[in-house]
């Protein structure tokens, strides 16, 4: 363990093998931190936080403070980062509250660029990157791999399915269905995230198969039901398919409409 003597750690704090804390960095609390993990300089992490294995953070983030809620009480809520997550400049992640999760949670792998925001009780799933000044609201979940771009927002609420795509200057405020490209101060979608979908090793099959699928929920002309039907009858079996229906049938906030047969 490597402690800049400038550091100050306080209350019940665990700290793994082989980790370095930053100058001037606070961390106080009910904290756990994974062994192989650097902090940087200028770092705060506090209140009941969960950090594992080999995590970088970098300058200024603050990892845990209180979330921006007029209804939050003080009630012990936490953060928990999962393993080999890149957390860079000045990126805020807050506690959970009891009105949800009492919990925000990052998952392995995850990166999030400097000065992205993740906001009260949202869930960031496997894999996800959210590129520099991209936003959550309270409560949003983010599927694996997906990726959300720079000086983007999602809504209060909103779901931002796996391996879809949200472009930079984005306003989220409806569902992305997995598999998705979005765009558009009031996101639309834009078919298939091909190249998204081939880096993570889709054969070509699969993909055929998810951009057929998507050209019968909104560019056919059906109604969601009858595509939602349509679709079980002819890819019964198809897990990636069988993902892409379940968001749909989930939705809360509704989902985003398709931008008029438009590619990007």
């Amino acid at each position: 363990m490597k402690v800049h003597p400038t550091a100050v750690i306080s209350g019940n704090v665990r700290i793994g093998e082989d980790v370095e804390i930053g100058a001037f960095t606070v961390i106080e609390g009910d904290v756990e931190i994974g062994e192989g993990t650097k902090i940087g300089n200028r770092v705060t992490v506090k209140g009941k936080v969960r950090i594992g294995r080999n995590c970088r953070i970098y300058d200024g983030a603050v990892i845990g403070e209180d979330p921006q809620h007029l209804k939050y009480e003080g009630e012990e809520s936490e953060v928990i980062v999962g393993n080999n997550v890149i957390i860079r400049e000045y990126v805020t992640v807050h506690r959970g509250t009891k009105l949800d999760r009492m919990r925000t949670v990052i998952e392995d792998d995850c990166m999030l660029m400097a000065y992205s925001h993740v906001a009260h009780d949202c869930v960031v799933r496997r894999g996800v990157i959210m590129a520099n000044c991209a936003t959550l609201g309270g409560h949003v979940e983010v599927g694996e791999f997906a990726f959300i771009g720079g000086l983007s927002a999602v809504h209060q609420f909103a779901r931002v399915g796996a391996y879809a795509m949200v472009g930079g200057l984005t306003g989220v405020s409806l569902d992305i269905p997995p598999f998705c490209m979005a765009s558009g101060q009031h996101a639309k979608l834009y078919g298939v995230n091909v190249k998204g979908l081939m880096r993570r090793g889709f054969s070509k099959e699969r993909i055929s198969a998810i951009k057929r699928a998507y050209r019968i929920l909104f560019r056919s002309g059906l109604l969601r039901e009858e595509a939602i039907r349509r679709l079980r009858k002819e890819f019964e079996g198809n897990g990636d398919v069988e993902m892409l229906i379940d968001f749909l049938l989930t939705t809360r906030r509704g989902i985003a409409s398709d931008a008029g047969g438009k590619e990007r």
